[in-house]
């Protein structure tokens, strides 16, 4: 790939001059770009040694006015030039400008005129990577769909330990090779979030969930390659930037958004927890608050799933499964009482993952009978290993039906 590798000032800047030797090592041409900051700690001589390309360090050239005039461009062409944006180490301040939309050098005004991936592994304090402000504006760089290679925990340039030191040079690495367009031409079809099913005008029988792992997918199938088909509950966050969005209510709306775009789908992760009773009948005014005890008569509402199970022919199908307890029990039930190819089964009520929280820790039950663990991380990188497991399943899936 052509990609630009831009470094901003912490101490880490150092490190970079190893990662851009490491990316032409694998067959990739680089162009950096280095801040002000970071030319305090590194010379653009060593980026410019290692690459074999002049090394941008400002908007504009105090050569001539006819250099002027060019550099005061340059950015537009690098920009069209080059498929994979990297900043590495991005600083706090690089993020919240990136985040906010703010040019005010080269590499800030580069980004929003780079319309091609975007990679970012930060460095910082561990109180600054943890502050509620950077976690914002990483959250936002994130539904754009762009990367970010989380830092790694370790002593610290100021003495400190914890989250914040640059992630190793191998995992940004591999972050970067393993930001394909592995989804290029399939159409992902992603449910999330809850439902609501109405009591009254003012009142309805809900859940917990908070959309942000079906929010992730959607990401994490933008970012290599994907059209994404969202189909939304009632969620407080906002869609990542490129979903074909259809935002319902009810477990009976979102059945007919998800059948009326099936015949579109190669792909289905069925990721909403769906309300499983409704009211059998919904008041037509406030229900008033007495003294009496009330009783509410439920119905089913429809099983999504396992409709889906029935009806999707050749495509990948993804349920979810949330459980309180006999996980991996549960999993190969709904595995195949739901008739699907993969069920994303995870424990729910703790505090650190499941609902509302930004992480989260699954097993995997696999139609083949296999079962695997994903340790507790973000929901964005959780989402990237069921993705690259579905590939997985799809590309055999097609190599089963080829040999026939």
């Amino acid at each position: 790939m052509r990609i630009v590798l831009g470094v901003t000032g912490g101490i880490a800047a150092y490190k970079a001059a190893e990662l851009a030797r490491a990316l032409i090592q694998n067959g990739h041409q680089v162009q950096a770009v280095l801040t002000a900051g970071a030319e305090e700690f590194i010379r653009p001589l060593t980026f410019a040694t290692l690459t074999g390309q002049k090394v941008i360090t400002g908007i504009f050239s105090s050569a001539s006015p006819e250099a002027t005039l060019a550099s005061s461009v340059e950015h537009i062409g690098v920009a069209a030039e080059h498929e994979l944006l990297l900043v590495a180490p991005a600083t706090a301040n690089a993020i919240a400008k990136f985040a906010h939309g703010l040019a005010d050098d080269f590499l800030s005004t580069l980004y929003l005129a780079f319309p091609g991936r975007v990679v970012i592994a930060p460095a910082m304090n561990n109180n600054m990577w943890e502050h509620q402000a950077t976690r914002a504006n990483l959250e936002i760089l994130r539904r754009r769909g762009h990367l970010i290679v989380d830092p790694d925990d370790g002593f610290l340039a100021c003495g400190t330990y914890g989250p914040g030191r640059l992630a190793d040079i191998a995992k940004i690495l591999a972050a970067v090779q393993g930001n394909n367009r592995d989804f290029a031409g399939e159409t992902v079809l992603i449910t999330a979030g809850p439902t609501q099913e109405p009591i009254d005008p003012v009142r309805y029988i809900s859940n917990r969930s908070s959309g942000k792992m079906g929010y992730a997918l959607a990401e994490a199938a933008l970012a290599r390659g994907a059209r994404v088909i969202l189909v939304s509950g009632p969620v407080s966050i906002d869609p990542p930037a490129g979903a074909e969005m259809v935002r319902v209510r009810t477990a009976q709306q979102m059945r007919d958004a998800v059948f009326a775009h099936l015949d579109l789908s190669t792909v289905i992760i069925k990721c909403a927890a769906v309300a499983d009773f409704r009211p059998t009948s919904e008041a037509k005014e406030k229900i008033k608050k007495t003294s009496a005890r009330i009783a509410l008569e439920l119905d089913p509402t429809p099983d999504i799933l396992a409709e889906l199970g029935r009806k999707r022919g050749d495509r990948l199908l993804i349920g979810f499964a949330a459980e309180t307890g006999n996980l991996r029990e549960e999993a190969r039930r709904k595995l195949e009482s739901k008739k699907c190819d993969m069920i994303v089964a995870n424990l729910v009520g703790g505090p650190d993952s499941g609902f509302e929280s930004d992480q989260n820790e699954v097993l995997l039950a696999l139609r083949n009978g296999e079962f695997i663990e994903i340790p507790k991380m973000t929901k964005r990188e959780v989402a990237d290993e069921i993705l690259t497991h579905a590939i997985e399943l799809k590309s055999g899936a097609a190599l089963e039906q080829s040999s026939k």
